[in-house]
């Protein structure tokens, strides 16, 4: 049969659309015709290349895949079986369902986020959170944004537009998808100036460079690193005696901000956020999420009075949070009763501080639940592991956790894509030709999943 015979047995898209099943045709309309007419070029191409023959076969089978395929949501839900609880690529910090719970009733189908139920009056969405943020942290003002490097470039672009930004060249730092503190300094519009060397900067190097009262100096908290050995750094206290000498604003970058002492939960101890401010930081940006549990967002807050600059900046408005954030971030504060005690909501705060001893008693809830020839026949294990805490927060010390290994014969690569297209889909890691589901960051409600997916791929 000839390509223009071919050619003319592809049914029109209209025609297509009508032997659609009724559950594809609740698609948008306009996604629905973008998917059959990419297909028909596909169809097209192969049959130029001589690669198909029964047209209509083909081409229906083909859009039913791919309509089938987007018909379903993208974002799903996924079991983290990497043991890194503050995953990026997965979330980042867990939510528990009672705060997500919580945060829907406060927000569903309209909400008070910028309307004063006092008084009847335009409200302001950050007086929701900011008086909690005031009283954890110690400060006098705070303002919330879509992340701590949107906190970061509002910060320095609202006092040091135009001016010098004082930075240690320790400070420099990078973290992931190539985020680095000298190129948000240059899009805030501001000039960089280094002091010191990588491994040592002292006090004299700041004084050195500072001529008048303009400009300010940035403090970046180095979170996804540590410098050891011949070392030299400013203290964060003779850096705010300096500021205040010289009538210029200390902004401190911590990115991964604690609110609680992870000293008592055997974690590295990271000083506190109020730590900063009690310390003479005129301005602390810090995440919402990561040591804190809550949603993506970036905190700023410090002194009143350069707060309501940065308040005032135009380019806050692109940088402000939505409702649900906002109810998120309230809900996920309040679980911060003292400086050592957190509540069992806070699921960030809570995977972090369980111990191996709760850890290996799931481990044999999930391990129970499986067929002993299962378990025989694949060689599975629970064992002792170790894993970090994620997304540059605490990085100098591994976290005892205990993890599923599975020494198939099946390849761990395989094993990888097969969990990986689970129902509910499970992202465990290769270490050393074997295949791993780490517990740390799986809570107790997922174990079911875990033990039917192990099953299900290993039968």
């Amino acid at each position: 049969m000839s390509n223009k015979n071919s050619y003319k047995q592809i049914p029109s898209v209209d025609e297509i659309i009508k032997n659609l099943s009724s559950e594809l045709l609740l698609l948008p309309r306009n996604l629905l015709k973008k998917v059959i007419r990419d297909s028909i070029k596909q169809i097209k191409v192969e049959i130029a290349n001589n690669k198909i023959k029964k047209i209509t076969d083909n081409i229906y089978s083909l859009i039913n895949d791919k309509l089938s395929e987007i018909s379903k949501p993208h974002l799903n839900k996924v079991i983290n079986g990497t043991g890194i609880i503050l995953h990026t690529g997965l979330g980042r910090a867990p939510i528990s369902k009672e705060i997500f719970n919580k945060a829907f009733d406060s927000t569903y189908p309209y909400t008070n986020l910028e309307f004063s139920l006092k008084n009847g009056e335009r409200g302001e969405r950050n007086n929701h959170v900011n008086y909690l943020i005031n009283s954890i942290t110690g400060c006098e003002s705070s303002i919330v944004v879509n992340n701590n490097a949107a906190a970061v470039l509002l910060a320095l672009n609202t006092l040091g537009e135009n001016e010098k930004v004082i930075i240690s060249r320790g400070q420099q730092i990078e973290i992931g998808g190539s985020f680095r503190i000298p190129d948000i300094i240059n899009k805030s519009n501001c000039k960089m100036i280094e002091v010191g060397t990588t491994n040592k900067t002292r006090l004299e190097d700041y004084e050195e460079v500072i001529k008048d009262n303009k400009g300010l100096i940035l403090y970046a908290h180095t979170s996804n690193y540590k410098i050891i050995g011949f070392t030299e750094e400013v203290s964060l206290i003779d850096l705010a005696k300096l500021s205040k000498r010289k009538r210029i604003p200390l902004i401190v970058d911590l990115g991964s901000g604690a609110l609680v002492d992870f000293s008592k939960m055997e974690l590295p101890f990271e000083n506190l956020v109020k730590w900063y401010i009690k310390s003479g930081a005129e301005v602390v940006t810090f995440s919402g999420d990561k040591l804190i549990g809550g949603p993506q967002c970036g905190i700023i807050c410090g002194s009143k009075k350069l707060l309501n600059k940065i308040h005032k900046n135009p380019i806050y408005r692109a940088l402000r949070c939505d409702k649900l954030t906002i109810s998120l971030l309230e809900h996920s504060l309040r679980t911060f009763i003292s400086d050592n005690e957190v509540t069992r909501d806070n699921m960030t705060i809570f995977l972090l501080n369980r111990g191996r001893k709760e850890l290996k008693r799931l481990g044999n809830k999930i391990l129970d639940n499986i067929n002993s020839k299962i378990i025989k026949k694949n060689n599975i294990e629970l064992i002792e592991s170790k894993v970090e805490a994620g997304s540059g927060s605490l990085p100098t010390q591994n976290i005892e956790s205990y993890a599923i290994s599975i020494k198939s014969q099946i390849k761990p690569k395989i094993l990888s894509d097969l969990f990986r297209v689970a129902s509910t889909p499970i992202i465990g890691y290769i270490n050393k030709g074997v295949y791993f589901i780490d517990l740390k960051a799986i809570p107790e409600d997922q174990s079911n999943l875990v033990a039917q997916a192990i099953k299900k791929v290993l039968s």
